[in-house]
């Protein structure tokens, strides 16, 4: 792609429909306090954590039940106006913006545990509830619901943009771990996907096709999830490495050897110091694998013991255990702040976070390439990875007020992407397309993947309501 095509989704295609005042009327008829057009309000619901300016949603609907989801999109479909889901804003990509004007559907007080099925490790949520308060809610049961994004994300949004997070390597993302879904369709038809059964082969997977479309052909209204027993024993550690390449090389020995690891985060040196700063800790300012190991004592004794000894092989050194709860929060705590401790590190900056994942044999070429890139550039960044799965993360801060630099840090994306592309990954390997990824997408699955895409958008959105503008223009 030429420089002009690499860097078009700099600025969104902003295409406002009019807000017609009799749904306004209707809306606030029907919704009372619970609609809001105070500015205040509609500009909290009209930006996330992208760099992207946006005009505010014409009006909020604070939604407590499926009802009234179920209403507003009914009330909005019925003057072809957009709706887009709203959860707790803290997408990257520009999911909740509203590109077209048109209505935020904030599913935040939809925030019960509807019920836990124990026996059968399953439990079902609203969709505003966040993934801190399930954990909390079946620890009691001896379980817990594994899929960790970092920030405290409502279940609903890291549905609807298939998240993952530090766990998955070896729990698998939000694709393995929904069982069901309840949607609100672009009608205001309220149907249900799935059931709690382990498997099915019954008719076409509609939950997988939810998860993941980013509000794009439903609001998410329920969800079921797995669970998972408590391990019976959790232990941490870090270590160090001269290079990111030796850290890297143990990531992909450990993958390769098969070794049942639960966690195994990637921290560059840079971003360790913003850490240390940030959390006031003493971690050695060096490459880090912060890792975690779960199992028997036992299992979870050796599983480390084999990663310190293949750690070695790559002068791996200052291996640290945190074996205590407090411990461990303290560590991964750190870690899920390095975003807030890297904008902390240039007052005044934003950050342009992206991701990609490649697989696990290509991750050493592709993770090392972009850290050239980046440090040749000039642009301070921060990178975290869960490579793992071969998925990691940049950041790169820079002053919103000089164009120039947002510029160059979209450079660098684009090459970062087009690189994971050439290696057979993928353009965002947790955060979702949104507005940021769309160019990515068409080069990645091609023109006849996206166009199928269009045509299922259209067959269950005909008026385009839902969310639109974003993963692909129309």
């Amino acid at each position: 792609m030429n420089a002009p095509a690499q860097l078009a989704h700099l600025v969104p295609d902003i295409q406002q429909r009019p807000m017609p005042a009799e749904l306004l009327a209707a809306l606030q008829s029907r919704f009372s306090s619970q609609c809001s057009t105070a500015m205040a309000v509609r500009e909290q619901h009209g930006r996330d954590e992208s760099v992207y300016d946006v005009p505010p949603p014409a009006a909020v609907v604070f939604a407590q039940n499926t009802q009234d989801v179920s209403d507003a999109v009914t009330l909005a479909a019925s003057h072809k106006v957009p709706v887009i889901p709203f959860g707790v804003g803290s997408s990257l990509e520009g999911h909740l913006l509203a590109v077209q004007g048109g209505i935020s559907i904030d599913v935040s007080r939809m925030d019960q545990v509807l019920s836990i099925n124990a026996e059968d490790l399953t439990v079902t949520v609203q969709p505003g509830v966040t993934r801190k308060a399930v954990n909390e809610a079946v620890k009691s049961e001896g379980l817990f619901f594994p899929i960790d994004p970092g920030a405290d994300a409502s279940i609903g949004g890291m549905a609807a943009t298939r998240a993952s997070g530090t766990n998955a390597v070896r729990y698998g993302t939000m694709r393995e771990n929904v069982l069901a879904l309840e949607v609100v369709t672009a009608s205001g038809e309220v149907i249900r996907t799935g059931t709690r059964a382990k498997k099915s082969s019954a008719g076409y997977d509609l939950t997988r096709l939810m998860v993941g479309s980013e509000g794009t052909l439903g609001v998410i209204t329920e969800v079921t999830l797995k669970l998972y027993p408590l391990p019976e024993a959790i232990s941490a550690a870090t270590c160090s490495f001269p290079t990111i390449e030796a850290a890297v090389r143990t990531v992909i020995q450990v993958i390769q050897l098969g070794v049942p690891i639960a966690r195994c985060e990637l921290i560059d040196a840079n971003t360790v110091r913003m850490v240390n700063a940030h959390s006031k800790l003493g971690l050695r300012e060096e490459h880090m694998l912060l890792m975690e190991f779960h199992g028997s004592p036992a299992s979870v004794k050796e599983q480390a013991e084999t990663v310190q000894e293949i750690a070695s092989e790559f002068e791996g050194n200052a291996f640290q255990w945190a074996t205590t709860p407090e411990e461990r929060t303290r560590l991964w705590t750190a870690r899920h702040n390095a975003y807030f401790a890297a904008i902390q590190s240039k007052p005044g900056c934003r950050a342009i976070s992206t991701d990609t994942c490649v697989p696990i044999s290509r991750l050493a070429d592709c993770l090392l390439d972009s850290v050239a890139e980046a440090d040749a550039s000039g642009i301070p960044y921060f990178l975290v990875g869960h490579v793992g799965d071969g998925n990691f993360h940049f950041g790169y801060l820079i002053d919103p007020a000089i164009p120039e630099e947002r510029e160059r840090a979209e450079v660098l994306n684009n090459q970062l992407v087009a690189r994971a592309l050439r290696l057979e990954g993928t353009c965002t390997g947790e955060h979702g397309v949104g507005l940021h990824k769309m160019d990515f997408l068409l080069t990645e699955a091609g023109t006849g993947a996206v166009d199928m895409m269009r045509s299922i958008k259209r067959a269950l959105d005909p008026d385009n309501i839902l969310n639109p503008g974003k993963i692909f223009a129309l």
